[in-house]
């Protein structure tokens, strides 16, 4: 097909990237609080990890690999552990993080990178995300006849990459605005969610059979 004729693919893909990474979640309340204590650079390099995990679901979903599906289908337990276990630590961290000084030094590479690679295996321990990709690829792909699935991998990371964007440009335009008390009271409130969202997902396993 050409280019023109995969320019909906790609627009409809932009939109569904943007609307997974949109609601506020483990991901969104990170990159809000990286935000604040250390800059938009450190909330857009989170973000930008989550951004590339749901480009690979995505093309996980519309490339079809049902061998990779199934296999993370029956490791759901083993990820939603492992993902709550490091949401309750990145909890506990936050809570004990002391406010930002108002001079505190940009990130340095190492640890944008960590920030980076850490939201990546966060967002890929959720194994809802890449239900919701096969769920809509499929519906996608059936709609369109001979869709590709490159504009679709494609329009999901812009579409992801283009709010984590938004959200940490207007989170650092209003960073400056908060005094350390209000500082100490966000990481507190973003810690208490974090754990409770992580708690939530280990409390949707499944009970161990009779």
């Amino acid at each position: 097909m050409s280019a023109a004729s995969q320019l909906p693919v790609f627009l409809q893909s932009l939109l569904i990237g943007l609307s997974i990474a949109a609601p506020v979640g483990p991901i969104g309340l990170l990159t809000i609080q990286r935000t604040l204590a250390q800059g938009p650079r450190a909330g857009l390099a989170t973000g930008l990890g989550a951004a590339l995990a749901d480009a690979v679901y995505g093309a996980v979903g519309a490339f079809g690999a049902s061998a990779l599906i199934a296999m993370l289908t029956g490791l759901r337990a083993w990820l939603v552990v492992g993902g709550g276990a490091v949401m309750l630590w990145l909890a506990w961290q936050i809570w004990r993080s002391p406010p930002p000084q108002r001079a505190a030094a940009v990130p340095d590479g190492r640890t944008l990178g960590r920030h980076f690679a850490g939201t990546f295996v966060l967002t890929l321990s959720n194994p809802a995300t890449i239900l919701s990709f096969i769920a809509i690829f499929g519906a996608l792909a059936g709609r369109i006849e001979g869709a590709a699935p490159a504009p679709m991998v494609a329009g999901v990371l812009l579409g992801s990459a283009m709010w984590w964007l938004l959200l940490t440009s207007v989170v650092g335009r209003l960073r400056h605005r908060f005094d350390a008390r209000w500082h100490r009271r966000i990481n507190r409130a973003s810690a208490l969610l974090l754990a409770g969202l992580a708690l939530l997902s280990l409390l949707s396993l499944p009970g161990p059979e009779a």
